[in-house]
């Protein structure tokens, strides 16, 4: 278990040094005055609440991964990927300690690792981590509408095409809500947390409801589930499978994203991440066991979106509009975390000289308000394009497990690097290797499950093309803010 100090308040700061402290590579577009701060007004259960955001998310993919995969193969394959989860975010602990003034979370963590022998991993491993988490809004936004036709609105069938772009009543249902968050989102994420709060508990309500009631009630059985992993096709098919799964099980690193927001830093960070990544691991295995069992797999797998609301009216009673309702408000939930974590990190490659200078700016209320208006424009195009909720997710997940690859990668370099850097959180020396093994097996993942979208039938080279793009175009950005904005040479002179 690592060690941390009996006070709370982390030691004083060393000398400056550019290698080490947590602020830029670039200059600060917000200096020469009193500009605005991002606000110190969450605890630590602030940030497990933003962390509920992932099991919420197990909503969208866990019904496919049972029809795709078998009951047991879902199971064991959801298992791994949280295990794999908790021991990455283990080691975000210490780095979230080591820079607790960066709102870039991993994406930081890899930027500071990897800034003498690499500095284009800054770029491509922020907009990497900041692509998946910003188009949640998109993925989400869809699936709430689709509830809502399903639910409420059954005969409006209608759509509208033009070129690539679609609009049908689930996407319209989307846009409003998206549009409905953004303005929620410009008021500030500590005036926004009692949204939080009473979406994270609505997801409670349901959790509670699919995990306790089917095992209580008489009707679960293992006898209709099995295992659809065989030999090296199915080892293939767990790396695909694994790839997919990797933003649902590993996002509860969104706690370290608002590390200079937390009251005290590096004890509020350190709780946040650790209760966040323990209560999701127990819900990831116990989730798609009891409903596994429950409803089936065959009925899983008919309707892998929906099938929440029949198991939900045979568990409770009828109560089908108050279970939309649970799930509408746990994806809220998704949608507000996923565009408070993007909108800071785009602020803090703007801040920290990874993008152009224009994003890295606070309006006078400290909220990343043009940040916050690319995401918006960015998810209207996700949305009217890609549409399915899992093409989305597949699309994001190259660039977000790149980006955990780099941040482990970068814990091991910082430690060779800096030895003497302060630490205020310090693991075993054995999280080294285990870091270098992490980054080797998600770079397999990566490389497998990026090539493997006819196995799953979700995604294909349109996706891999835009995931691509958008890695290739942050360079680009990068490129344009060294050479043209700040005029300075592509690496920065060593320290």
């Amino acid at each position: 278990m690592p060690s941390q100090p009996k006070t709370p308040a982390p030691p004083p700061s060393p000398a400056p040094d550019p290698s080490a402290s947590s602020g830029s590579s670039g200059p600060d577009p917000t200096a020469g005055g009193a500009a605005p701060a991002l606000p110190k007004k969450m605890n630590w259960f602030d940030g497990f609440a933003m962390s509920l955001t992932m099991p919420a998310a197990l909503i969208a993919s866990l019904g496919a991964s049972i029809g795709g995969l078998g009951a047991w193969g879902a199971i064991a394959l959801w298992a791994v990927s949280m295990v794999l989860a908790t021991a990455t975010n283990w080691i975000y602990t210490e780095l979230a300690a080591m820079f607790p003034d960066s709102s870039g979370g991993i994406a930081h963590y890899a930027t500071e690792g990897w800034k003498k022998r690499a500095p284009v991993v800054g770029p491509i491993a922020s907009i990497g981590y900041w692509f998946p988490w910003t188009t949640a809004l998109a993925v989400y936004s869809g699936i709430i509408g689709s509830f809502v036709q399903a639910q409420w609105f059954p005969g409006q069938d209608w759509s509208v095409e033009y070129g690539p772009l679609k609009v049908d009543f689930p996407i319209a249902v989307g846009l409003l809500v998206m549009l409905l968050l953004f303005g929620a989102a410009m008021i500030g994420l500590h005036v926004a947390m009692w949204v939080v709060y009473v979406t994270g508990g609505a997801l409670l309500i349901p959790l509670v409801v699919f995990i306790v009631v089917p095992l209580l009630s008489g009707d679960w059985s293992a006898q209709g589930l099995h295992w659809n992993l065989h030999g090296a096709a199915g080892l293939r098919e767990a790396l695909v499978w694994l790839y997919v799964m990797a933003w649902t099980s590993f996002g509860v690193e969104v706690c370290a994203t608002f590390a200079p927001e937390y009251k005290d830093t590096v004890r509020d960070t350190t709780r946040a991440l650790r209760a966040g990544v323990l209560f999701c691991l127990g819900v990831f295995v116990l989730l798609p066991l009891a409903l596994s069992g429950y409803v089936g797999e065959k009925a899983i797998g008919e309707d892998p979106t929906t099938f929440y609301v029949g198991a939900f009216q045979d568990l409770v009673g009828g109560a089908s509009d108050l279970m939309v309702v649970f799930l509408v408000a746990s994806l809220l939930l998704i949608m507000i975390t996923g565009l408070a974590d993007g909108s800071r990190v785009l602020y803090e490659m703007g801040r920290a000289g990874l993008t152009v200078r224009q994003v890295g700016v606070l309006n006078r209320r400290g909220v990343p308000a043009r940040a916050l208006l690319v995401a918006l424009i960015l998810n209207i195009f996700v949305l009217t394009v890609l549409q399915t909720p899992l093409a989305i997710i597949v699309t994001g997940n190259l660039g977000y497990i790149l980006a955990h690859v780099l941040a482990v990668s970068g814990f091991a370099l910082l430690r060779k690097d800096r030895p003497d850097a302060v630490r205020p959180i310090r693991l075993p020396a054995f999280f080294v290797p285990l870091a270098w093994a992490l980054a080797a097996f998600l770079t397999v993942v990566l490389v497998v499950g990026a090539t493997g979208f006819s196995i799953t039938g979700y995604g294909g080279y349109t996706e891999l093309g835009v995931a691509l793009a958008v890695l290739v175009f942050s360079v680009l950005l990068w490129l344009y803010r060294t050479k043209v904005q700040d005029r300075r040479p592509e690496q920065d002179p060593p320290a």
